[in-house]
């Protein structure tokens, strides 16, 4: 500040006004203030600033499974959108399905006193958190629950979205139908394979174990156990997955397979509608998602002591072609 005034030849105490906006300071000196720290190349130190006066950071944290999945990085830009109306900046990282990790990046972001978290839960321990919660930090869950923490919760309906898909393949005629999801710990494909058992149960569908199959996968492991489902005396006729990323593995095998199973996958993805034929889908609103997470989150920064929510957002089912072909 001193170098500031010194090239702009005004007082500390001027340098000081402009740079917090301060009232009381002609315009043209506030431009000349502007430039001497344009031409200094200067810049604000946020956390100094805001550690000297006991406020916000201006930011928020956001702990995903994966900021490369389409699917995250909708709900982030959502949470963007609601942050840039209130004047927050957002931080994400990626927890890779890792426990540790997860824990790791949620205390990196407590410890540069971000003003709020939204975490899609990666495990089920979440006491590391309570101290944070404690002192005032609200911190809101989503796509998954936390495990033993209450605290906000937004969800989607993956139990009334998968049991939808199996209604909607046995309208078809189909009673042999396969279920490829991602590993049983995670929150969201336990509650879609509790889905696909009630569709089978509501739809008079025999449930097989032997057609149930899940991760986590990859794209070999997904080849080799379509291969399984589709083969044998009793063969799949169609088949629910589980999320995006296990429905383009299967497409990547089933490519150039004469004879296709009827196929509706869990969320959406870019160039769905576009395939031959189009991917039927369960479809849920990403940024629906994200932009209730970030309400919950800003209505706790504004002084909400409601007891903890639990948002449940619907799914519906977009028949485009691939879940309607008949056995």
């Amino acid at each position: 500040m001193s170098d500031v005034a010194r090239l702009a030849g005004v007082s500390i105490k001027t340098v000081s006004r402009v740079v917090n906006d301060e009232a009381g300071v002609h315009p043209a000196t506030a431009e000349r203030v502007l430039a001497a720290i344009e031409r200094l190349g200067f810049r604000r130190n946020l956390s100094a600033r805001n550690l000297r006066r006991g406020s916000s950071t201006g930011t928020l944290g956001v702990i995903l499974e994966d900021v490369g999945n389409p699917f995250y990085s909708v709900l982030t830009r959502a949470v963007e959108e609601v942050a840039r109306t209130q004047g927050r900046q957002v931080l994400t990282g990626s927890s890779d399905e890792d426990p540790g990790r997860e824990r790791e990046l949620a205390l990196e972001f407590c410890a540069r006193r971000v003003d709020g978290l939204i975490v899609v839960p990666a495990g089920m321990q979440h006491g590391y958190l309570v101290p944070e919660m404690q002192a005032g930090m609200p911190v809101v869950f989503v796509d998954r629950p936390a495990g033993d923490v209450v605290a906000d919760t937004v969800l989607v309906d993956n139990i009334g979205g998968t049991a939808d898909a199996v209604k909607h393949l046995a309208a078809q005629g189909h009673q042999r139908i396969a279920f490829f999801g991602d590993a049983p710990d995670i929150f969201t494909a336990s509650e879609r394979l509790r889905g696909f058992r009630e569709g089978c149960a509501r739809s008079g569908v025999r449930y097989s174990e032997e057609l149930v199959f899940m991760g986590p996968h990859t794209e070999a492991g997904v080849a080799a156990l379509l291969e399984r489902a589709l083969g044998g005396p009793e063969p799949a006729t169609a088949v629910v997955s589980g999320n995006n990323r296990i429905t383009v593995h299967m497409l990547r095998a089933l490519y150039g397979r004469p004879a296709r199973p009827a196929l509706v996958g869990f969320d959406d993805f870019e160039l769905a509608d576009l395939l031959n034929p189009p991917i039927s889908v369960v479809q849920h609103d990403a940024s629906m998602l994200g932009r209730a997470a970030a309400e919950l989150l800003f209505a706790r920064l504004e002084g909400d002591s409601s007891p903890p929510r639990r948002v449940v957002l619907p799914t519906r089912l977009v028949a485009r072609g691939s879940g309607e072909v008949r056995p």
